[in-house]
Order: C-alpha cells, then sequence, then structure tokens
C-alpha cells in the first residue's frame, strides 16, 4: 500500500511538473505558408520560423494558417472560414502583399472605428477582433514585412516583382510597416519589427543577382542596388539566384535558412515568458 501511495505521489508530481502545452495559430502569407511546403522553395529552405520554435520548445504545437500571395485583406475578408481555432499564442505576420497588390492602406481612424476591409488598417481590425473572440486572454504578436529585394520565383520565373526600393501604387512599403507598429501601440501588442530591427536588408538580401550586361550579353553578379538598373527577361534569361546568391532570402523575397533564424530568434524574443 505505501508503495502505491508513492508511486501514485510520483506520478502526480511528474504530471505537474510537465511543461503546459501552448497552441500557437501563425497566420501569414508565403512566408509562413512556405515553412511546411519546403518543396516549393526548390528545397532550399531546410527549417522555417514556426520550425525552428517549436524544435527549441517542444510544449508548443503550432497550426500554420499561412496562404501563399494573400492580404490582410483576403484573410479579413475570408476570415469566418478559415477555421480558426482557439489558441494561446496568435501570430499576425502579413502586409507584404497588400503592398505589393497597391491595397488602400488608409488610417488609425479605419482600425479605430472598425471600417471594413476597403483598407489595410480596417482589415486588422477584423482580424485582431476575431483573434480575441477566439480567446480574450491570447497573445497576439504582430510581425510587419521584412524589406524586399527584387523577387523572382523559383518555380517560374514570370512570376517577378522588384523590390521595396521603389513606390508600388506611390506607397512604400516602409508605409504598411509602420502602420503595423502603430496598431501594435495602440493594442498594447508585442511587435516583430523586421524592417526595421531585424537587419535583413536590400544589401544582403541576396549575395548578388546575376544577368545578362546589355552590352556583352555576359552574365554578370551584380549586387544591391546595381542590380536595380539592369534588365531581366524570364523568358529568355538564366534564373538569377543561383545556390551561391543565397543569403538571408533564396529568390530576392522569401528568407533562407539563415534568414528564417533571424526571423525565429525575434518572435522568440517577443513571446515575453518563452525562455
Amino acid at each position: 500500500m505505501k508503495k502505491f501511495f508513492l508511486l501514485t505521489v510520483l506520478i502526480f508530481l511528474s504530471i505537474a511538473s510537465a511543461p503546459r502545452k501552448i497552441t500557437w495559430v501563425a497566420i501569414g502569407d508565403s512566408i509562413t505558408y512556405l515553412n511546411d511546403h519546403k518543396d516549393e522553395t526548390g528545397n532550399r529552405v531546410t527549417k522555417g520560423y514556426m520550425t525552428l520554435i517549436t524544435e527549441k520548445h517542444p510544449q508548443i504545437e503550432y497550426i500554420n494558417q499561412g496562404h501563399n500571395g494573400w492580404t490582410s485583406i483576403n484573410i479579413a475578408d475570408k476570415i469566418e472560414s478559415l477555421e480558426l481555432v482557439k489558441a494561446d499564442v496568435y501570430t499576425v505576420f502579413l502586409g507584404t502583399n497588400d503592398w505589393w497588390q497597391g491595397k488602400t492602406l488608409g488610417s488609425i481612424d479605419d482600425y479605430e472605428n472598425n471600417a471594413g476591409t476597403g483598407t489595410v488598417y480596417g482589415a486588422f481590425r477584423i482580424i485582431n477582433n476575431k483573434l480575441k473572440s477566439l480567446n480574450k486572454k491570447a497573445k497576439i504578436i504582430l510581425i510587419t514585412p521584412m524589406q524586399r529585394g527584387d523577387f523572382v520565383y523559383i518555380n517560374s520565373a514570370k512570376n517577378n516583382a522588384y523590390g521595396s526600393y521603389r513606390k508600388k501604387n506611390k506607397q512604400d512599403l516602409e508605409e504598411f510597416v509602420n502602420a503595423i507598429v502603430e496598431i501594435g501601440k495602440l493594442e498594447k501588442f508585442p511587435v516583430v519589427d523586421l524592417y526595421h530591427d531585424s537587419g535583413i536588408t536590400l544589401d544582403n538580401m541576396v549575395n548578388f543577382k546575376r544577368l545578362k550586361d546589355p552590352q556583352t550579353g555576359t552574365y554578370i553578379n551584380y549586387g544591391y542596388p546595381a542590380y536595380t538598373a539592369v534588365p531581366f527577361d524570364p523568358e529568355k534569361d538564366e534564373y538569377p539566384y543561383p545556390v551561391e546568391a543565397i543569403n538571408m532570402t533564396y529568390d530576392g523575397l522569401h528568407p533562407s535558412d539563415k534568414g528564417y533564424e533571424v526571423i525565429a530568434g525575434m518572435v522568440e524574443k517577443a513571446w515575453k515568458g518563452l525562455n
């Protein structure tokens, strides 16, 4: 009987000391989506930011709500059909596609007045309201877009986009970043500001972009900003980012292993109480 009692106490203490499971829903675009679709990176990515964090902290279970090419407005419009679940932590990593697709940014008034999905500010209010309704005690962490180099999709070079060194629809990517920071301050949410604080910049997105010299037709490895002045023809030119071009990204936009490690570290730091 005494042995049985001691065994029961030991089992109870073991259960009591086990770390509590934490459910994490990561909402985002392709940068989040690719965590679990590494084949779509040409297998250039080994581990995304969610995998890196959960390997280090096995008590965390993540749910990938990354959607290729989606904007915050897409997420807000479809918020009720995404099958979002109650979680302990939500991260919202959106904005880069809003910029590239020329979505209207709006103002903090759109957020405060819950003005709807006509603007990015309004879309973020809908998203955040939904997360609060699922769990009012949940931690919500906002993640800003990174800076962007010239993107060329590894599986189809016709899918390409210039970097954040130029405006799109008369808007700078940094304006979208600052909007997310502003929303975070208003809501008192932690913000992971990848644009300003990650050290991932236009200079180190890639080591170079391999392009044809317009005068000679010879391929040259151009760094930033030189590559911005050299044309790229997706129909005729070689893919401009061979493996040796990989630095913080593998295609000018999406993080490499090195880039994902930076993102994971910054999210982990903002996730108070994790360590």
